[in-house]
């Protein structure tokens, strides 16, 4: 087969601190793709779908998997708890959709165990009674399956294929959390055999599902197929250029779409970042743009409630600023972005003004671009350009010539700030709601 007959591939990132609407743009970009695949983080994302008026939340199953016949892959770079992977699968069967035949699971995907769960708690609950504050996890074992990851002694999804394997390296694991547990934590330990019995129970489950992800991709490529790739959480959570320690501890970067799913960065042919029409942040960490959501009639609390801003994993409310556009600046620079999509912009109808922070003031000097420090994010002082409303509504508008006046005038300016196109625009929750401007598959 020829060059020119392989398929194309998208990676889909987050742009800001997560929950730019990154489902509902890879729910529609799935209509292209024969595969859709998550490469890094596990069910501490969450993607919000709405079809027809109906939604749906995934948190570890890729939002691809409500086009019918469309394959789901979890990449390498994912942790796995098995026990809420199948609690998703029953959740989404008994909503009519068929998962099992169509979801492959890299079998190097770490796994996430009760014991992690257990150590991500117990740290979050030590640093608040200790004063030294939240980083602000989902407390679902994220970190800690990482962090074994990286230490070489995490148990993974291939070790299910293996009953005296598992065992064996359960035990070492185990004792090893129950002693950071009671020794440092103050926790309670965790027993050995009601880990393993449910392990191997979910086992014979997860093993028709367990799959060579990136030979299947290649394979899918081949024949002509395309595939997207879907990040989870944003840019600025990333564990090496996000705002450390208020990370998640993954790698949300374009980048990572390879690494973490067993293909070549020269199979990444476009790279789509998610920018909502405005900020949120959910956790602790700095925030130059924020503003209050709590003030009944201000902007901050208009941003909150239209917006609907809650975090779909942990109910908790986001907290909303203005665009940034300066630190839109270092998430396009670190992820090679060719377009843009922004979203929630129906949410921005009504205000009188709408501002844009275009830089920083910071120890005297003025900067463009997000610094790497999180203490000196902290002390920014934003600087803003300021651009007037509009009235009409924005919501479910299909075409770009649509848009109020101010509103096309709004985008156009967020574009030369940042240096990269607005490729789309979603007006509206539904997949139907959607502005093109050039297609991601087409570029």
């Amino acid at each position: 087969m020829t060059q020119q007959n392989r398929g194309r591939n998208v990676v889909v990132i987050g742009t800001q601190w997560g929950d730019e609407g990154k489902g509902k743009v890879v729910d529609w970009l799935t209509d292209h793709a024969a595969g859709v695949v998550r490469f890094q983080g596990g069910h501490n994302a969450g993607h919000t779908l709405v079809i027809k008026g109906k939604k749906t939340a995934l948190q570890l199953i890729p939002s691809g998997v409500m086009r019918d016949g469309v394959a789901c892959y979890i990449g390498n770079g994912v942790v796995v708890d098995p026990t809420h992977l199948l609690g998703e699968i029953e959740r989404l069967e008994a909503a009519g959709v068929e998962v099992r035949s169509r979801l492959f699971i890299s079998e190097s995907c770490p796994l996430i165990l009760p014991f992690h769960v257990e150590v991500d708690r117990a740290r979050e609950a030590l640093r608040e009674s200790s004063g030294a504050g939240k980083i602000g996890t989902t407390g679902k074992g994220i970190g800690p399956a990482y962090e074994d990851k990286v230490a070489r002694r995490a148990l993974r999804v291939q070790d299910l294929k293996h009953p005296d394997r598992f065992a064996k390296k359960l035990r070492e694991l185990l004792e090893f959390h129950n002693f950071v547990l009671q020794g440092y934590l103050k926790g309670t330990p965790l027993e050995f055999q009601p880990i393993f019995d449910h392990a191997m129970k979910v086992a014979e489950q997860l093993r028709p599902m367990l799959a060579d992800v990136g030979v299947r991709i290649e394979q899918t490529n081949r024949e002509g197929g395309n595939v997207l790739f879907e990040g989870a959480q944003g840019t600025l959570l990333d564990v090496d250029h996000g705002t450390y320690p208020f990370v998640t501890s993954s790698n949300c970067v374009a980048g990572n779409a390879a690494a973490g799913s067993g293909v070549g960065p020269d199979k990444l042919h476009y790279i789509l970042g998610i920018t909502k029409a405005y900020t949120t942040r959910v956790g602790s960490g700095p925030f130059p743009t924020e503003l209050d959501i709590h003030q009944p009639g201000t902007v901050g609390h208009h941003l909150s409630t239209v917006g609907q801003e809650r975090g779909t994993v942990t109910g908790r409310a986001r907290r909303c600023g203005w665009l940034d556009a300066a630190a839109l600046k270092r998430s396009i620079l670190i992820n090679g972005v060719s377009g843009l999509c922004i979203t929630k912009l129906d949410v921005l109808d009504g205000l009188e003004e709408i501002k844009v922070c275009v830089g920083y003031e910071l120890d005297g000097q003025r900067l463009d671009i997000l610094p790497l420090d999180a203490d000196e994010i902290e002390a920014c002082k934003p600087v803003y350009e300021t651009f007037p409303g509009w009235k009409e509504s924005t919501a479910g508008l299909t075409q770009w010539d649509q848009l109020p006046v101010n509103a096309r005038k709004y985008l156009e300016r967020v574009q030369e700030c940042i240096g990269a196109p607005i490729d789309m625009v979603s007006t509206g929750p539904d997949r139907e709601h959607t502005i093109l401007l050039r297609h991601p598959y087409k570029a």
